[in-house]
């Protein structure tokens, strides 16, 4: 069972769940724009035999601080990620990125080259289908501020993640309830910052990153899981992937979209392949 564990980096405090593992090598998650650490619940399970495993929620969510609204940036997140690996004592993670959580670690990878030791990005690449940043930044923009109960969070779930769609009721509920805490009218509120659903615009916040640059100086292997019914990552950026970076596997999850879970049977195989798990 995971520990809750909290470490002071760029004057926040960041919670990360540690599984444990001492000896081990360490295997670093990153959830994606909505997400948390717990997202990362059901993988974990598969890997601990092999590797010391953390999960770390992202400034602004989960059991993090929330931060300046002008910080929540990819380039503020790869800071975050690289203090909190000096602070922990983590010299070369292996890292797991889903979408924003990818995005981070491509960055990480690019800027420190020689500190990752594996990376699996997790339905996201250096270019992002622009129908599927559409229709994130628009349910994310128009969520709504409460609910009534845990039902009603797995409902908006249920209707805007196309991953959660086919879930379980109680497995749904399990996983939604680390995204939400209660509010004073005794309903239910997000953990997230409301800054991050309704970003500021202009300045730093609108310049577009060329992810192809950091992605170019990746040294280590890189495993791509992408869903085959994505609209983040599309079959081309995979293919331009596999040119740009030669050590880069793709495996596609059939009947998924954005994000796979990570533990289909067709993406626990990959990564049992890619990280040594066997």
């Amino acid at each position: 069972m995971a520990q809750d564990k909290f470490v002071e980096v760029n004057g926040l405090r960041l919670h990360y769940l540690d599984w444990g593992g001492e000896s081990m090598p360490w295997l670093v998650c990153l959830h994606g724009l909505t997400g948390n650490a717990h997202n990362f619940d059901a993988l974990a399970p598969h890997l601990v035999r092999r590797y010391h495993v953390v999960a770390i929620d992202v400034r602004g969510r989960g059991d993090s601080a929330w931060g300046p609204p002008k910080e929540y940036l990819p380039q503020q997140y790869t800071s975050d990620l690289a203090a909190m690996l000096d602070a922990l004592g983590i010299e070369k993670p292996t890292l797991i990125g889903t979408s924003m959580g990818g995005v981070i670690s491509m960055m990480f990878a690019g800027g420190w080259p020689d500190r990752v030791e594996r990376l699996v990005l997790n339905d996201i690449g250096p270019e992002i289908d622009p129908a599927g940043s559409a229709r994130i930044a628009s349910y994310v923009s128009e969520s709504p501020d409460s609910f009534a109960n845990l039902d009603e969070v797995a409902e908006y779930y249920r209707k805007n993640y196309p991953a959660m769609a086919r879930m379980g009721r109680s497995e749904l509920r399990e996983m939604v309830k680390w995204s939400v805490k209660p509010d004073a009218g005794g309903g239910l509120t997000w953990k997230m910052d409301p800054a991050i659903r309704r970003p500021i615009r202009g300045g730093a916040s609108q310049q577009r990153l060329d992810l192809w640059v950091p992605f170019a100086r990746i040294m280590c292997p890189v495993l791509v899981i992408r869903g085959a019914e994505s609209d983040i990552l599309s079959p081309l950026t995979a293919r331009q992937m596999r040119t740009a970076h030669t050590g880069v596997t793709v495996v596609e999850i059939p009947g998924v979209g954005h994000a796979p879970s990570l533990v289909e049977p067709e993406s626990l195989a990959a990564l049992r392949t890619f990280l040594g798990l066997e």
